[in-house]
């Protein structure tokens, strides 16, 4: 059995898997990081949306081993000591969780894009976030609260 060697969330971890898993399962199955959530399983919906290295990538479909060396980040390693990170309190300012399935992607997605681009347009959240689908929503309050976050995060130096 391969061991994964990566830093998840800041922390050097080391786990076994099999050749064939994937990122998703190894989140949530072996290291119990449910936050990560199953559902497409095909990359279309952005519901398991985890930062690698920083990007934006859909970890069901993402083999575990290309994950060797990387840094990941899943929605467990943004707030620090018990608190939100800026992102995740936006959301909830702007009311944007509805049944909350999505939003763990969906504030990955606001991550990596707010990590490269501080100042977005209303289009470029919205092409940011088009990879996840959210079934509760007409997506208002999600822009809403990344344009929330952006402003926040610029009022505090940036995204962290």
């Amino acid at each position: 059995m391969p061991n994964l060697e990566m830093i998840l969330n800041g922390k050097e971890i080391s786990v076994d898997v099999e050749p064939g898993d994937i990122l998703m399962h190894v989140l949530r199955d072996k290291l119990g990081l449910i936050g990560t959530k199953w559902a497409c399983g095909e990359g279309e919906c952005g519901a398991c949306t985890v930062l690698v290295d920083g990007e934006a990538v859909t970890s069901c479909i993402y083999p575990a081993l290309k994950a060797r060396g990387r840094e990941i980040t899943t929605i467990e390693g943004l707030g620090e000591h018990g608190r939100l990170h800026p992102i995740q309190q936006a959301f909830v300012d702007a009311m944007a969780p509805q049944c909350g399935y999505c939003i763990p992607g969906m504030i990955m997605s606001a991550k990596a894009l707010l990590d490269e681009n501080p100042h977005p347009t209303r289009g470029e959240i919205e092409e940011a976030i088009s990879g996840n689908l959210c079934r509760c929503t007409g997506y208002y309050q999600i822009v809403e609260a990344i344009e929330l976050a952006a402003r926040r995060l610029a009022e505090e130096g940036g995204a962290k």
